[in-house]
């Protein structure tokens, strides 16, 4: 392996219902399959007495577990709790939402995992989401992946921007 490919940067379109990843090789553009062969994941993390599940795993615990599944955090991330989209939204997740931080501004995700409850932040769900793309990019090219450019949408303002970024630390 040259230096190179190692080197190589991978594209993640983190979306508010599906994400994708791809990495230039070849001269083009190769969008990666994940470990169930589907070119997108669902941008879901859910979480059980035992484990926590990423993409189409977490799906298939929306109707079982629909208040540890999270979805559509892409909606808040970077919003405040008291901001009017973020209100009419809570309405309709089955999860819950609560304020938190210094002014109670933050919006964290309630979830029970292995029998605790925990509050969680949008760029947490976020970041497990980048995580799981990382691996599933790692495990494609072979190799550990360094670098990534993550999309945000043109409408985003900065605090959303910066939330997106930070999500992207962990990974």
């Amino acid at each position: 392996m040259t230096s190179n490919e190692e080197n190589k940067a991978i594209g993640i379109d983190l979306g508010t219902t599906k994400t994708c990843v791809a990495v230039w090789q070849h001269n083009r553009v190769e969008i990666i399959p994940n470990d169930q062969g589907n070119r997108t994941t669902p941008s879901i993390v859910s979480f059980t007495d035992a484990q926590r599940l990423v993409g189409d795993e977490a799906r298939n615990q929306v109707t079982m577990n629909p208040h540890n599944t999270i979805f559509n955090v892409k909606r808040f991330i970077g919003l405040r709790f008291q901001d009017q989209s973020v209100q009419e939204d809570m309405k309709l997740w089955p999860f819950k939402v609560v304020p938190a931080g210094p002014n109670k501004e933050k919006p964290m995700i309630v979830v029970t995992y292995k029998g605790e409850e925990k509050q969680i932040s949008g760029e947490e769900i976020s970041s497990m989401v980048l995580c799981k793309m990382k691996e599933v990019a790692e495990e494609y090219l072979g190799h550990a992946v360094k670098c990534a450019v993550i999309t945000v949408p043109a409408y985003f303002n900065n605090s959303q921007r910066q939330a997106t970024k930070d999500a992207g630390k962990d990974i």
